[in-house]
């Protein structure tokens, strides 16, 4: 039996990830780590969190022997990639970063937003991005303490407010004399959830860009390709770091394909 492929998200947002990842690599098999126990990651302090994925990294390496890791959450990886890559030299990572490249190439006025967690706005990496690919752009950065937590509430069909959500989103949308931002960048892999919803509360319509593709992609590229055996039984995994599982989540993960985790509790 080939070895997995880890997606590891602070949450539930890396199963947008993953829905892509399973059409590119049917052949693999998946364990999907969420770690809840630490959600939301956007408020950590960077030398607390850093310390806490390299630790929960020299667990779960050793409990999957995986193929390959994605880091499906940008907070996570604009963090800690490098340390993770030095950590493991013998891992490969496929990181998920803001779209911010991208974006610049399709955007027709120059005006981009990029929605993220507090983490991800106030990382050097977000900025250097912006100087190497949309130097020439208008890019307004948008940090949110809530839009992750409403996706979680979300998935698990609980109610959203959508004027938290029209709050929220609302500073992406900038009207210069150059023009209207065009494009939103969703810099965390919780906010595709809710994307629906946001395109039904934006005051004119903008190009949501998804990076899910994109790496699934990039994880293709890195990852061999090994025979499909289509006599091969195996269930894709997932595990919570608090250990703890609703019977309404368990369902959830039951729609991806996912089957219920394990009662291991990590931290």
């Amino acid at each position: 039996m080939s070895r997995p492929v880890l997606f590891f998200d602070s949450g539930l947002g890396g199963l947008t990830v993953l829905r892509e990842a399973r059409l590119l690599l049917p052949e693999r098999r998946f364990v999907y780590v969420a770690d809840d126990a630490g959600f939301p990651y956007g408020a950590w302090e960077e030398d607390a969190l850093l310390t806490r994925l390299l630790s929960l990294f020299e667990v779960l390496l050793k409990a999957h022997d995986p193929e390959a890791v994605v880091i499906a959450c940008n907070t996570a990886f604009t963090l800690a990639g490098a340390a993770l890559r030095v950590r493991f030299p013998d891992t490969r990572f496929v990181g998920t970063v803001p779209a911010i490249k991208p974006a610049a190439e399709r955007t027709q006025s120059g005006q981009i937003s990029v929605l993220a967690t507090p983490g991800t706005v106030r990382r050097a990496y977000t900025r250097d991005l912006i100087r190497s690919f949309a130097d020439r752009c208008a890019v307004k950065l948008v940090g949110s303490e809530k839009l992750a937590i409403c996706a979680e509430a979300f998935l698990k069909r609980q109610s959203v407010d959508e004027a938290v959500l029209r709050a929220e989103i609302s500073p992406c949308f900038v009207t210069s004399d150059d023009g209207q931002t065009d494009i939103v960048v969703l810099a965390c892999t919780h906010y595709p959830f809710l994307a629906g919803l946001f395109r039904k509360l934006a005051p004119w319509p903008v190009d949501w860009l998804d990076p899910a593709e994109a790496i699934a992609r990039q994880l293709r590229r890195v990852v061999p390709d090994v025979p499909f055996d289509a006599d091969a039984h195996f269930a894709d995994q997932a595990v919570f770091t608090s250990g703890e599982v609703s019977p309404e989540l368990a369902r959830l993960l039951s729609g991806f394909g996912l089957k219920r985790p394990p009662s291991l509790k990590f931290f």
